[in-house]
């Protein structure tokens, strides 16, 4: 590998030297890593925390919407190919 960096979100539960050991050397045995480029932090999942799912529309509702639909879109095409 020439020079190419890779950055990867690593569990606090493995550590660093552990995931590289694991998920790195056995495909990359050159691989390593610049402590000094190394930063510690978190990411928080906004839609894990903080997404309220909408409540789904019961099927019955959908199908009368569609059955509706279709009434009032009757004889459209016929009007449109007769153009």
């Amino acid at each position: 590998m020439d020079n190419q960096t890779y950055n990867s979100i690593v569990s606090f539960i493995w550590g660093i030297a552990a995931f590289i050991e694991k998920e790195a050397l056995p495909y990359a045995p050159d691989a390593w890593v610049d402590e000094s480029k190394t930063q510690i932090g978190y990411e928080i999942s906004f839609t894990r925390h903080f997404y309220k799912p909408v409540q789904l529309r019961e099927l019955s509702e959908i199908i009368a919407d569609i059955r509706a639909l279709e009434k009032d879109t009757e004889g459209l095409l016929d009007e449109v190919l007769s153009l």
